[in-house]
C-alpha cells in the first residue's frame, strides 16, 4: 500500500461514528487491518509490528487505548501524536471500549497482535472467527524498524549539509536578500518544457547476503516508490518554484503513463502527454540497499517519434507559444525531440522572442547538446561538453568557450558533480570576469541523479526574470544542493530555496 498521513478521529467520537468514518475512507474492495495498543513511547518494536500489519492489507487502522487502561502512563494526546507520525498508519483513534467490542462493529479483515499473545487467551478471537476474519500474531521483522527512516530519506532535505560560499556573491556584487527577491519573481513566469518523460522507480531492499550457489547478491524488496523524472520533473520543479507550466512529452499506452499524467496534474503542471503506441513509457528502476544503488534496469525505446506525432506536438505548442516567457528543452535522447522538431520550435521561438534553454543528457545514451542552436543557456556535464566538441584534452575554460561558439549559446554551465559547476559567457560586458566556478554546495548528497535538472530550471527561471548570470548560477547551485539532499525526484519549492537562503 502507498503510505500516507494517518487520518485521526476526534477523541469524543462514538464507536459508530468511528466505524462509519473508516468505511467512508476505504474503497469497497480494500482490506482493513486493525491493531491496538498503549503506545506509551513509540519504539522500533512498534514500527516492526505496524509495518508488518500494513503489509497484510490495504488500510491500517490503529487504536490507542484510553488513559484508564492498566499500563498507560503517558497522556493519550502525546501517545496519539506518536502513532500519527508513523507513515504506515492510515487511520488512528482513541479507543474507550474493549477491543473486541470495536472489532465486532468494524469487522476488519485482519487483526494483528504481538507474537507474545499467541499462547494466551485472546477474547477477540471468537468475534473475529464469527464474521470470517483472521487473527495474526507477529512482532514484525527487524528490517521493518527502519522503514520510516527510509521513507523520510525520500522526502526530507538536511539543510545542515549545504554550505553557501560567500566569496562568489561578493565577487559578483550581490547578496542573499537580492536572491530571495529574484525567487519571489518566479511566480510571474509562464514556462513550456519539452522533453523525454521518465518514471523513476526506487525499490528499497534489505540485503540478505551472498547466494551460496553463485556469487550473486540476494536482497528482499521492502518498498516501491515511483517518481516523475526526465522532462517531467523539470516541469514539476518549475511549477513548484512558482511558475505556470505546460509540459510536452511522449508516453506509451500503459499504466506508467497514467501514473505520470495523474502525478503531473497533482503538481499543477498542464501535461500534454502524446501517446506513441510504438514504445512503452520510459521506466527506470533503481534497486537500493542501505543508501546505495545496487542495480539499475531501464525499460525504454530510443527511436525518434514520427512525423504525425511531430505535427501533433507543434499544433498544440503553437497555441501557447506567443504567451510563453521561457522554453526549456529537456533532452534525454530517447526520441521525443528529433532534430526536425527542435529546429522548427527554435525558428518559432526566435521569431516570437521567446527565451530558450537546453540540456541534453548523455550518460547511458549518446547525445549532442550543440544541436540546440542559439540557446540562452545550456548546462552539459563535462562529459557531454567534450562529446559535443569532440575534445578530450582541453582545459575546462577552453572547452566551455569551444562549446559556446559551436552551439551559439549565450552562456554555458559545465556541471562537474562533486567539483561543482563552471560558469562561462562570451559577453565581457556582463562583468570583467567571463568564466568562474562554484563548488558543489551539498557536502553529503544522498542522490545526485536530479542535480542537473534542478540547476537548469532554477538558473533559467532566474535569467528569465532578469537576474545576472552569476546570480542565476548561484540560485541554480542552491536548487541542486537542495535536490541532492534527498532520495528520488520530488519537486522543488520556492519556500525551500528561500529557507536555505535565509538560514
Amino acid at each position: 500500500m502507498t503510505p500516507c498521513p494517518a487520518s485521526t478521529c476526534d477523541v469524543s467520537s462514538s464507536v459508530a461514528d468511528i466505524v462509519n468514518d473508516i468505511r467512508d475512507k476505504v474503497d469497497g474492495d480494500k482490506r482493513i487491518v486493525f491493531v491496538w495498543g498503549n503506545f506509551n513511547v513509540v519504539h522500533p518494536g512498534h514500527l516492526r509490528l505496524l509495518n508488518f500489519a500494513s503489509e497484510c492489507a490495504d488500510f491500517l487502522v490503529v487504536a490507542v487505548m484510553d488513559d484508564s487502561v492498566p499500563g498507560v502512563y503517558i497522556p493519550h494526546d502525546l501517545r496519539m501524536e506518536g502513532v500519527r507520525a508513523i507513515s504506515a498508519v492510515d487511520y488512528s483513534f482513541l479507543l474507550r471500549v474493549p477491543p473486541e467490542d470495536f472489532i465486532e462493529k468494524l469487522m476488519p479483515d485482519i487483526v494483528v497482535k504481538g507474537k507474545e499473545h499467541e499462547q494466551h487467551f485472546n477474547p477477540e478471537l471468537a468475534v473475529i472467527e464469527a464474521y470470517g476474519g483472521k487473527l495474526l500474531f507477529s512482532s514484525g521483522d527487524v528490517r521493518f524498524s527502519s522503514m520510516d527512516l527510509l521513507r523520510r530519506e525520500l522526502s526530507e532535505i538536511d539543510l545542515s549539509d549545504i554550505r553557501k560560499p560567500l566569496d562568489f556573491p561578493k565577487r559578483h556584487g550581490f547578496d542573499f536578500k537580492k536572491l530571495v527577491d529574484i525567487v519571489h519573481q518566479f511566480s510571474r513566469l509562464r514556462i513550456v518544457v519539452l522533453g523525454d518523460l521518465i518514471v523513476d522507480e526506487y525499490i528499497t531492499c534489505d540485503p540478505l547476503g551472498m547466494s551460496q550457489e553463485d556469487p550473486t547478491i540476494v536482497v528482499t524488496p521492502l518498498q516501491h516508490d515511483l517518481f516523475i523524472g526526465g522532462g517531467g520533473i523539470v516541469a514539476a520543479h518549475a511549477q513548484g518554484l512558482g511558475a505556470s507550466v505546460d509540459y510536452f512529452g511522449v508516453v506509451g499506452n500503459d499504466p506508467t503513463a497514467e501514473f505520470a499524467r495523474k502525478t503531473l496534474e497533482s503538481f499543477g503542471v498542464r501535461a500534454n502527454l502524446i501517446v506513441d503506441d510504438s514504445r512503452p513509457t520510459t521506466l527506470k528502476q533503481r534497486f537500493r540497499a542501505r543508501g546505495k544503488t545496487l542495480l539499475r534496469v531501464s525499460h525504454l525505446r530510443q527511436h525518434d517519434i514520427g512525423q504525425d506525432l511531430i505535427s501533433t506536438v507543434m499544433g498544440r505548442l503553437l497555441l501557447i507559444l506567443d504567451k510563453t516567457d521561457l522554453l526549456v528543452f529537456s533532452d534525454f535522447n530517447y526520441g521525443c525531440l528529433p532534430q526536425a522538431l527542435v529546429e522548427e520550435i527554435i525558428g518559432h521561438c526566435q521569431r516570437l522572442g521567446v527565451m530558450m534553454v537546453a540540456d541534453s543528457q548523455s550518460s547511458s545514451q549518446i547525445g549532442d547538446v550543440s544541436r540546440f542552436q542559439g540557446m540562452h543557456l545550456i548546462t552539459p556535464t563535462e562529459h557531454e561538453a567534450r562529446l559535443a566538441v569532440r575534445d578530450t584534452g582541453s582545459g575546462l575554460a577552453v572547452l566551455a568557450a569551444s562549446l559556446q561558439e559551436k552551439s551559439k549559446a549565450g552562456s554555458v554551465f559545465i556541471t562537474m558533480g562533486s567539483e561543482g559547476v563552471l560558469i562561462h559567457s562570451s559577453d565581457a560586458s556582463i562583468s570583467n570576469i567571463t568564466t568562474d566556478q562554484l563548488p558543489a554546495l551539498n557536502s553529503a548528497p544522498k542522490d545526485v541523479s536530479g542535480a542537473g535538472d534542478s540547476l537548469l530550471i532554477c538558473a533559467s527561471m532566474a535569467r528569465a526574470v532578469g537576474a545576472s548570470l552569476w546570480e542565476s548560477a548561484y540560485l541554480g547551485s542552491i536548487a541542486a544542493a537542495c535536490q541532492v539532499g534527498r532520495v528520488g525526484n520530488t519537486p522543488l519549492s520556492a519556500r525551500e530555496i528561500v529557507q536555505e537562503l535565509s538560514s
